[in-house]
């Protein structure tokens, strides 16, 4: 675990007043907030620091407890140690924004949220067109559709899209993960096309090839002569997973299904599915004169 020192971060003497505390950490939040530094993870984590130190430095119960352990173990900071070897039990109690220096030092205790709640950071950044007002608002999105086939959602594919957004047309080239499945949505930042919005697009995925998703289960439709439905045969398919050898079984109807565990679609979280066989039973094309007439005998014997 890593020492922070807090009063090195505020960039303040141990002996610092209150008010010296909260002047230098406006100072320094005004000057790394993420308001003015949109996408910037080192300005955010230096601002998450300013924000951890303000928070225990500005509270005098919190400051003492952190001076104490801090003298008692002589810590600099930046210094890495194992909290077991001083006598404390670290259990992380995922305060989210905050270090696990001060998860061990307050974990238990109620936060006072400085990052946005100590004073209003308006003062700042004015009420006018500022940079940061800028930085703060939210970058529009628009809404749009992409169909894919099965097998593009089972490969994964780049798909070149026309869109039209206010009255304009872009071309686009959408990365489409491996795995996706219909509903599941896709942002596609614009600016590499001249667009200043995000596309987000709500993905369609379409049957391939007699194939058909069902959750993570292909559906996988294989045509039977009646005889082989009735004699039963083997048969090589040729699904998304790969080509396999299927039983056809004696007395085979049409519609019935036969699953093949492990072979179905991967999705995005890596959950694979079945491959469900569905018989379709059909009838030749063309017959010729013989094979008409082996038709017209069978069907008399039944009468």
């Amino acid at each position: 675990m890593e020492y922070k020192d807090y009063y090195k971060i505020l960039g303040v003497k141990k002996k610092a007043t209150q008010a010296e505390i909260k002047s230098s950490y406006r100072k320094l939040a005004k000057k790394y907030h993420p308001d003015l530094h949109p996408d910037d993870k080192e300005a955010a984590e230096k601002f998450k620091d300013i924000t951890e130190a303000y928070e225990v430095l500005s509270d005098e119960k919190k400051r003492k407890q952190y001076d104490q352990f801090g003298s008692n173990f002589n810590f600099t900071g930046g210094e890495n140690f194992n909290p077991n070897d001083f006598g404390y039990t670290y259990t992380n109690t995922s305060t989210g924004d905050m270090s696990d220096l001060f998860d061990l030092l307050f974990g238990g205790e109620t936060r006072k949220s400085t990052s946005t709640s100590s004073f209003d950071f308006s003062e700042f950044f004015g009420g006018g067109t500022s940079r940061a007002r800028r930085g703060r608002r939210k970058k529009t999105e628009y809404q749009s559709n992409i169909t894919i086939s099965l097998k593009e959602a089972f490969d994964g594919v780049t798909k070149s899209v026309t869109v039209n957004l206010d009255g304009k047309s872009y071309n686009m080239d959408v990365k489409i993960p491996k795995g996706i499945t219909s509903g599941k949505k896709i942002k596609a930042k614009g600016e590499k096309w001249g667009i200043d919005a995000d596309v987000i697009f709500t993905v369609d995925v379409k049957d391939y090839d007699g194939q058909t998703l069902d959750g993570n289960n292909i559906i996988y439709r294989v045509d039977v002569m009646p005889w082989d439905a009735y004699f039963g045969t083997e048969e090589v398919i040729d699904p998304l997973t790969g080509k396999i050898k299927i039983k056809v079984p004696e007395n085979t109807r049409s519609l019935s299904k036969q699953r093949i565990k492990g072979r179905g679609f991967t999705d995005l979280k890596g959950n694979t599915g079945d491959l469900i066989i569905e018989f379709n039973i059909i009838n030749p094309d063309k017959l010729d004169k013989e094979q008409e007439k082996l038709y017209k005998d069978l069907k008399e014997s039944f009468k």
